[in-house]
């Protein structure tokens, strides 16, 4: 085995940095550190292909880095894609091996092991990580994976290197390269170049035949099968001046057997104890949890035995008292318990440990070693071991391997030796193989003890064959083998430990045994025999194999050039099974029926495979083999395997949409065409579509007024006479809005309504007074481009109020000429100075001005008797003048002190309306407090104006924005297509659909969104089902995600223009655009023209993905409610989804049976209700995955993904329709309740249907009889709410969906007869009087409130679950302790507790809190 490099080129700590991302300086040439025999090997290497066979520590890395240094340019060349691949036999070395190229090599290496999820990787992601990959370092089971799925090609390799590559042999994956790509390609016509093949070992032959005679043929076997040739030197003396060979001794001992009495009564106690554990398992374990616990006593069992006969009693007992570890739930052969087994196990050991512990003296181990021997304490094999490694006590530094052949010798010596007080100064530590097992042991723990060791903080190391390679171990000065090698190659590989000088490689041989002894010998020997016959045959050429590839052992798929072959087809078999839906209790596992007589083999594999039976005839030896090649020809044909032969885990790619969507999405949001046009062209129509606009139930104003709308265009048969209510307003406001007709309006009668409303609300909405006032000063000047064009003209008794209009719009600043010509109705001319200059008394009457000194607008009524030296009270008590108030105050001196003070009053500030949060409380205007202000400090912006006109229009805003939103929402209606607009739905609903939580108006689409939501799961489930009659449940499941995710629903509203219509934000007054205003480019107000889709948009909003699939859902939910499924599903066509929505799901019957054979057909149908026309349906719908009889040809999983989404969506349709007025986190609530696999579970067994359910699962059957008889009581309740089965086995929530989908399917697709049977089974229902909520949830909705913390503790002992909540409440501290069969049961007891008593201590929490 190569390994890290020292200097000389012999092994090293290996702790080369990683490659950094820029490339380094290149590493110095290895070539000048290298030995001559290095040299020649690279040499031969580069001239062809080259197997190095040297000793352990002789540097075959180096002559590998020297390689891949010389064949650099080929895999650098910018037209190649070819690169290097270094295989290692073993995890542990992939980084390695790769940290040494790392170290000598400036090329980029990639490191690849099954650990990173690589079996599960496609071509794409293959592609990707070769991008830039120049050495490619992983275990051969990966290439021979990728080249057998046909990820990449053997050309595309430029030079392949075989560590270890005496594993090339037989099927080994090293081999199985050579035999199917290799070979082929070799003997093929075809010019695909082939890489370069080198190979390192310290031995060739692998085998455990000795015959020397036979080496010369298997060396020959590995050169053909790599198509290479040998190199090596001449002998041990070449390589002893550059490395150490350790000193070779057999040490032997006297191997006699304990007692035969104390044989016989150990022996007689082991197998009572072992037929007492099996008979009580019958009693106790079913099924398959019954035939894996009886196989695992019987392996302890032996495993006792054999630690008694080959360790000695204290070492069998330490066995099993390892075995009893609570921790230790797996067996040491590295197989896994169910949890009902691993009690029984622990069980077994903990008493053979007890037995065993009776016939073993009192008294220290190893005080007396000779009569611990005599009395089979120890066997004398152990006690040899322990003599042998006591006469090293004098050396220094002791580095010593002890390699044993099983990993419970490694463990159980570990322990004996660390109690030896004569060893108390050595650090003893055991390695046994990183596969689950007794104390499994990771590849970290494996590299600690390794550095410990290389530290000298570790002496001993007991070892399986894990030493032997694998691992960059440092020198050892002692090498012992307990048990004896197995192989040539294992022996020559131990033997490489012990490099250091003097060091001593001992094997322990029983006095007597002349056949280890001999063994020994030919161990010895092979070495010089293997170099010898290596160079007999160097003269000799490789010679190609033929037919390594018959036509009947492989099947290619053509398209690809994948392949399964007999050699891989079984792990491909198995590897789908793997792939196939389970649950806790059942793993689906194909199963073979061979009957070697006959030569005929049968394949069953698991229920929810589309194939389930397989028949073959052929030779006896392959017929596993051969089955599984033609079931994986047949899963291939219907798709079950894709074309590159591996499971179909992904969704066919006309069901996959190619989806990257960001989590927030920046995207126009419309504007109506109605609103907009150019100013010049809209001021010269003449003929105006009118809209009466009627504010009521608002009780402020003096007498109603309304306000007429006038258009450019008419808006359709959805505004002929509509309504919607205000929230934000007081006393239920609530518009109405009305056709009236056509009229006429001049130029000029435009040009003054428009200077009205753009002045009063410019003044409403607007706070700074210098850019109100210029704006209507020079509102002349102003041309307005395309933009919001409108006009909204108050009405008097019906009629157009134009005098109220014309006056107050009239330009103020022009009123201060010497004619006064601004004065009206004044019988004598009494002016007050202003701001700006001298005004009559009727224009500062009923006007709005403002102070500039505070920017503030107020509203005049009238004038007070007051001036400025009148007095004015202050809130300390004192009394000062006005004047002298604002000297002080604002720094203002008041000149005209007998002017009278104006009565005025902050003005009427807009706000939104459609906010459903207004708080009665606040103030209104009339409550606003009043303010006197001297006339000189006041500014006008307009006069008159009545109060009137001022408190419609400050529902304006709230008013046009919603009419805004319906144009939309027709708008939308109309894009939809005529197939979509021929149902009448309401514009306000589609405008709820499109209406987010945020918004926060009195009406929101999450209702609607739930509605939608379990709609459009009903009508994609129903369509994968039909469409998709091969596929299982897993991928229906992920192919229904994939259709309706968020991403997916977010995408096809991106394609469909839908984002532009979402209402996403709270309305905000001051954003929203005064109709017929020229606003500056600042304003972010302007109105732009989207070319593609020929809308209109104000503005970029920046809006979650997840939001936009909301509204999509809510837009379903809002065309089901309203107009009926086929409306609903028409809408999802029109959005583009690929659906089909039959009338009926034909099923199909490949055989023919009689559901009566194993089910109650009758009983059942009484239970629910309903008579089957195909009881088969009902049979299937009962048949859990594990039931592997034959019978039933499918299980129920297919069902119940049919069954889901039908009752999820009639549990969200009934309580939808049923109470149309609760709040959406009601109806969550009510569907939660209702709707999950607890209730179901619970109704299940209420009704006794798990009394019928078909399975194979022990476990399963153990669960369900703990429940009926501890909680059966409590199975007559009702079937909601977070209690009702609560920690039931999943299994018996599943059979209730699954039986709604055999209704649904009999009944050939009529909902109301599956709701008619689910709710005979399910009642009583939740109502919003019933209902109970989540305790966790109510606990931190309660603690949230009060700013509380909250902490859970869990716990998991015997199969039970415990938790602790906690809640510090200032200085108390609240807790319970609750126990369940799953933490989620337990934390939801515990929290029940704890919100209990906390309410209790704190009386003023609502009932809301709980």
């Amino acid at each position: 085995m190569g390994g890290p490099l020292t200097a000389a080129g012999g092994r090293g700590d290996g702790g080369a940095k990683a490659v950094e991302p820029l490339r380094p300086p290149p590493p110095p040439d290895p070539k000048t550190m290298a030995r001559w025999y290095q040299l020649e090997a690279l040499e031969r290497a580069v001239r062809g292909n080259t197997l190095a066979f040297l000793e352990t520590g002789s540097g075959k890395t180096l002559i590998a880095v020297m390689l891949l240094r010389a064949y650099a340019h080929r895999v650098r060349r910018p037209d190649s894609r070819r690169f290097a691949v270094f295989l290692v036999p073993t995890v542990v070395l992939v980084g390695q091996q790769a940290r040494v190229v790392e170290q000598h090599t400036d090329l980029v290496v990639k490191q690849f092991c099954g650990e990173m999820g690589v079996d599960f990787w496609d071509a794409a992601t293959w592609r990707s990580q070769l991008e830039d990959g120049e050495v490619l370092v992983m275990t051969p089971q990966i290439l021979l994976d990728n080249l057998r799925h046909s990820f990449f090609r053997l050309q595309d390799i430029a030079l392949l290197i075989f560590d270890e590559c005496h594993h090339a042999r037989g099927n080994t994956p090293y081999a199985c390269i050579f035999k199917e790509f290799y070979h082929p390609q070799l003997n093929s016509s075809a010019s695909d170049p082939l890489p370069r093949i080198f190979g390192m070992s310290a031995s060739l032959i692998y085998s455990k035949d000795l015959n020397p005679h036979n080496y010369s043929k298997q060396i020959s076997e590995i050169e053909n099968l790599m198509n290479s040739k040998v190199y090596t030197v001449d002998s041990e003396s070449a390589l002893s001046e550059y490395i150490p060979f350790a000193s070779t001794k057999i040490v032997d001992f006297d191997d006699s057997n304990i007692s035969s009495e104390l044989h016989a009564n150990i022996l007689s106690c082991l197998n009572r104890l072992n037929k007492k554990h099996i008979e009580a398992l019958d009693r106790k374990l079913h099924g398959s949890s019954l035939e894996n616990a009886k196989q695992r006593i019987s392996k302890l069992h032996h495993t006792f035995v054999y630690c008694l006969y080959n360790l000695g009693v204290w070492l069998a007992a330490k066995a099993a008292e390892v075995q009893s570890y609570e921790e230790n739930s797996l067996s040491f052969w590295g197989e896994t318990l169910d949890k009902n087994v691993e009690g029984f196990i622990r069980n077994y050991s903990e008493e053979v440990h007890r037995e065993l512990s009776c016939f073993l003296k009192n008294g220290h181990i190893g005080e007396k070693f000779p009569a611990d021997s005599q009395d089979g304490i120890l066997t004398p094999k152990v006690h040899c071991l322990i003599r042998t490694l006591l006469q090293y006590r004098h050396m220094q530094d002791l580095r010593c391997i002890v390699f044993v052949e099983r990993v419970i010798t490694s463990i159980v010596l570990e322990h004996l030796l660390s109690s030896i007080h004569q060893m108390s100064g050595w650090n003893v530590k055991h390695m046994a193989g990183s596969r689950p097992g007794l104390l499994s042991q990771s590849r970290k723990n494996h590299t600690e003890i390794v550095e410990s060791f290389r530290k000298g903080k570790v002496h001993i190391i007991i070892a399986t064959q894990i030493l032997e390679e694998g691992l960059d171990v440092p020198s050892c000065n002692l090498v012992i083998r307990f048990d004896p090698s197995a192989t040539v190659c294992s022996f020559i590989q131990s033997r490489g430990r012990a490099r250091m000088e003097n060091s001593d490689y001992l094997l322990l041989v029983g006095r007597g045994d002349v056949e280890a002894q001999t063994n020994a010998e030919k161990f010895l020997a092979s070495g010089q025999i293997m170099r010898e016959e290596s160079l007999r045959l160097g003269s000799i050429s490789c010679q190609p194999l033929e037919n390594t590839l018959c036509e009947d052992t492989y099947y290619r798929v053509e398209s690809t050039r994948a392949i399964v072959t007999l050699n891989s087809s079984v792990p491909l078999i198995h590897f789908f099974c793997s792939k196939l839906p389970s649950d806790e209790y059942f793993n689906p596992l194909p199963r073979f029926d061979i009957d070697k007589a006959s030569g005929t083999c049968t394949l069953h594999l698991p229920k929810s495979s589309p194939v389930q039976t397989v028949n073959v005839e052929g030779e006896g030896s392959i017929l596993k083999e051969t089955v599984c090649l033609k079931a994986c020809q047949e899963l291939h044909a219907i798709g079950a395997l894709t074309d590159s032969l591996l499971p179909e885990l992904d969704v066919p790619c006309d069901e996959e949409p190619d989806i990257v969507v960001e989590n927030k999405i920046e995207q126009p949001s419309y504007f109506p065409e109605e609103f907009v046009d150019n100013w010049r062209s809209f001021s010269r129509l003449g003929i105006y579509y009118c809209y009466k606009i009627s504010l009521e139930g608002c009780p402020k104003t003096a007498s109603p007024t309304d306000i007429l709308l006038a258009l450019k265009c008419d808006l359709g048969s959805d505004f002929t006479s509509s309504s919607f209510k205000l929230p934000g307003g007081q006393d239920n406001a609530s518009v109405t809005m009305k056709y009236v007709g056509i009229i006429h309006l001049n130029q000029e009668q435009v040009i003054i309504a428009r200077r009205f409303q753009t002045t009063i609300l410019s003044f409403l909405i607007g706070d700074d007074h210098l850019e109100v006032s210029n704006g209507i000063k020079y509102f002349h000047e102003m041309q307005v481009p395309i933009g919001v064009v409108y006009l909204l003209l108050p009405l008097v008794s019906g009629r157009i109020d134009w005098c109220s209009m014309k006056f107050s719009s009239s330009p103020i600043y022009e009123a201060n000429n010497k004619h006064m010509t601004h004065c009206h109705s004044c019988k004598d001319i009494d002016l007050l100075q202003t701001k700006d200059g001298p005004f009559c008394r009727c224009i500062l009457k009923n006007s709005i001005v403002c102070t500039p000194h505070n920017n503030i607008f107020y509203v005049i009524s009238g004038f007070l008797d007051l001036d400025a030296n009148s007095c004015l009270p202050q809130h300390d008590g004192t009394v000062v003048t006005y004047k002298d108030y604002f000297k002080t105050r604002h720094g203002l001196t008041l000149t005209f002190e007998n002017q009278p003070l104006l009565a005025g009053s902050k003005h009427v500030k807009v706000r939104n309306f459609l906010h459903n949060c207004y708080s009665k409380k606040e103030k209104e205007p009339g409550d606003r407090y009043s303010v006197e202000l001297p006339p000189e400090l006041c500014r006008i912006i307009m006069s008159p104006v009545s109060a009137n006109n001022l408190h419609i229009f400050s529902y304006v805003p709230s008013i046009m924005f919603r009419i805004q939103c319906m144009l939309l929402s027709v708008k939308l209606k109309v894009q939809l297509g005529p197939t979509v607009q021929q149902f009448d739905v309401p514009v306000l609903k589609i405008l709820e659909a499109l209406t987010t939580k945020k918004c926060q108006e009195e009406f929101s689409q999450e209702s609607l969104e739930t509605l939608g939501d379990s709609f459009l799961k009903y009508v994609t489930t129903r369509h994968l089902f039909s469409e998709y009659r091969l596929q299982h449940e897993g991928i229906l499941t992920k192919m229904k995600k994939n259709l309706i995710s968020n991403a997916a629903l977010c995408q096809l509203a991106c394609s469909s223009n839908l984002v532009g219509y979402i209402h996403a934000e709270e309305f905000n007054p001051r954003d929203w655009i005064i109709p017929c205003l020229d606003y500056d480019e600042r304003d972010n107000k302007k109105i732009s023209f989207l070319a593609p889709n020929g809308m209109y948009s104000q503005r970029k909003m920046s809006i979650k993905s997840k939001r936009i699939a909301d509204s999509v859902e809510a837009l379903i939910g809002a065309y089901l409610s309203t107009a009926g499924e086929k409306a609903a599903f028409l809408l999802m066509k029109s959005l583009g989804m690929n659906i089909e929505f039959h009338t009926e799901i034909p099923v199909e019957r490949k055989i023919s049976m009689k559901a009566e054979e194993f089910i109650n057909v009758r009983s059942l149908e009484g239970m629910l209700g309903y008579k089957f026309n195909d009881s088969l349906l009902l049979l299937e719908a009962l048949t859990h995955g594990s039931y592997q009889t034959s019978g039933p040809t499918s299980c129920y999983q297919r069902l119940e993904f049919l069954g889901d989404a039908i009752l999820d969506h009639l549990f969200t349709e009934y309580y939808y329709s049923k109470y149309p007025d609760c709040t959406p986190e009601l109806l969550t609530d009510l569907r939660s309740a209702s709707v999950n696999n607890n209730c179901y579970a619970h109704a299940a067994v209420k009704s006794g249907l798990n009394k019928h359910i078909l399975h194979s699962s022990s476990e399963l059957h153990r669960k369900m009889s703990y429940y009926l008889e501890e909680f059966g009581q409590s199975f007559t309740g009702p079937s909601y709410g977070w209690e009702a089965g609560i920690g039931l086995p999943k299994v018996l929530g599943d059979v209730i969906e699954s039986i709604a989908g055999a209704i649904y399917l009999d009944s050939k697709c009529d909902k109301e007869v599956v709701w008619r049977s689910m709710k005979r089974l399910l009642e009583p229902l939740a109502t919003p009087e019933t209902i109970e909520p989540d305790p966790v949830k109510g606990l931190q909705e309660f603690c949230d409130r009060r700013s509380f913390k909250i902490t859970y503790e869990k716990n998991h002992v015997d199969g039970v679950s415990s938790v602790i909540a906690r809640v510090k409440a200032g200085e108390t501290t609240y807790s319970a302790t609750k126990s369940g069969p799953c933490k989620l049961v337990a934390k939801k007891l515990a929290s029940k507790a704890v919100l209990k008593d906390l309410i209790a201590g704190h009386k003023d929490t609502e009932a809301a809190a709980v």
